[in-house]
């Protein structure tokens, strides 16, 4: 199976010791594409020069709102400089967290909403953050209009994620899909369009099940595959051919 990680922080500080061997296990697992979102403005040059390295990485620049305290309004500015010169594949990851005390939400709406224009106006996809703000940002997706891109790590409703996908957004499904208690997340999966299902790791983050407490990298990307099948009842190859689709029409892979 050849198989793409739509979202995974294969730049972070957690793969510095052994980048190399993880990458080599994703790519014998067949998991030969990879999209990296960035989280801050501090790591743009370094996820830049890591998918310049190596091949089947692909970068995406956006402000995390988890890293609200990080974020200065230049950065907007910088950002859209970044977008402009280095022409990646994608915005992201942006978008809103209720679920975390102490972030301020107007603040977080101002960036998310600024990164979505930005989407609109350079005619890139965007990869979204929604934990416990789906309908925040289900408005602000309708607000800007004229936007493409995915809802990764989807949390919320099946009345939540038709409304996305009446907007024509994909949803990204990981690490929390594979534990039997995520009944909600696991009938969506089974409902839902397959023309707008991405798979993601979200790496080093959201271990599947049997792996909690360990880093989550991307060759694991196998077994969500593999979960997705036995929910949608088919095989694999199909899920991963379909998928493996799907992310590189949205992201021009």
């Amino acid at each position: 199976m050849q198989l793409v990680d739509s979202h995974s922080h294969f730049d972070v500080a957690e793969f510095d010791a052994d980048r190399s061997e993880v990458l080599a296990r994703a790519r014998a697992a067949g998991v030969a594409v990879q999209m990296l979102p960035a989280i801050s403005a501090a790591g743009f040059a370094k996820l830049r020069d890591l998918c310049r390295s190596e091949h089947g990485l692909h970068p995406a620049y956006g402000l995390h709102p988890l890293f609200l305290a990080e974020h200065r309004p230049e950065h907007l500015d910088d950002l859209g400089d970044w977008i402009e010169h280095e022409r990646p594949n994608a915005i992201g990851e942006c978008g809103l967290d209720f679920y975390v005390e102490g972030l301020d939400r107007e603040t977080q709406h101002h960036y998310f909403d600024s990164q979505l224009k930005l989407a609109r106006d350079f005619d890139l996809p965007v990869i979204v953050h929604a934990r416990r703000a789906v309908e925040d940002v289900i408005a602000a997706l309708r607000r800007v209009g004229q936007l493409r891109g995915v809802v990764h790590s989807f949390s919320g409703s099946i009345e939540q994620a038709q409304q996305l996908w009446k907007l024509g957004f994909a949803l990204g499904f990981g690490g929390p899909i594979t534990y039997p208690r995520a009944r909600r997340l696991r009938e969506i999966v089974k409902a839902m369009p397959l023309e707008l299902l991405l798979l993601e790791t979200d790496s080093p983050d959201q271990p599947l099940h049997g792996r909690q407490g360990h880093r989550n990298e991307p060759a694991f990307l196998v077994d969500v595959c593999n979960c997705v099948a036995q929910l949608r009842n088919t095989d694999a190859e199909m899920i991963a051919e379909a998928t493996t689709r799907n992310a590189q029409r949205l992201f021009a892979l």
